[in-house]
């Protein structure tokens, strides 16, 4: 059902929520980047091909998503799949620009597990409230939490440990460990504030 006039998003609100999520994702992916840990999604997934080829991981990060846009167009509709791309497309490019300008000389792993989960899970949240996602397992997570009622949080944190589970042979058992905390930190900031019926999607 579509939101009322008065609630509806503009425009430029749209455009702040998607440049604003994005930021804080890539942001919260770089912490994680530069601890040597892993995240889920489709995000996951672009980092350990990055740790295990050298690429870099804005462009491998694009290339992992192409797939999902048909499932997206198909199952989440036309707006929902052009905003996906738009953010996938910003995340990519500031996830590049960021290490350009900004890198840590000092960053405790636990504490980038902690407050990157958090900057990622701000930033999924803005986009989801703006009708738009980071592609793959977030456009999964929502049909089913649109369709079914499921809590996309809790979807996602299964398929993320399992992604992360897959990663014990790129990196020691202690990062890994650190990458489920910030998973479960990730997810949870999305289970307990995107719930549904409280926030659609489409």
């Amino acid at each position: 059902m579509p939101a009322p006039e008065s609630l509806a998003h503009r425009p430029y609100e749209d455009v702040q929520g998607l440049l604003t999520g994005t930021l804080f994702i890539a942001l919260g992916t770089l912490m994680f980047s530069q601890a040597k840990l892993l995240t889920g999604g489709t995000a996951g997934i672009a980092l350990l091909i990055s740790y295990l080829t050298g690429w870099p991981f804005g462009p491998v990060f694009f290339a992992v998503n192409l797939p999902f846009y048909l499932f997206a167009w198909k199952q989440m509709g036309k707006g929902f799949t052009l905003r996906t791309a738009a953010a996938v497309s910003l995340m990519s490019l500031f996830a590049w620009a960021l290490p350009w300008g900004l890198a840590f000389e000092r960053l405790s792993p636990a504490l980038a597990a902690v407050l990157g989960g958090l900057l990622v899970g701000a930033g999924l949240l803005m986009l989801f409230r703006h009708r738009a996602s980071l592609g793959g397992i977030n456009v999964v997570a929502l049909f089913l939490q649109e369709r079914l009622g499921w809590r996309a949080g809790q979807v996602q944190m299964v398929l993320d440990v399992l992604i992360l589970l897959a990663a014990f042979g790129v990196t020691d058992a202690w990062r890994v460990a650190l990458s489920v905390l910030g998973a479960v930190v990730l997810n949870l900031a999305l289970a307990i504030n995107h719930r549904p019926g409280r926030y659609m999607a489409v």
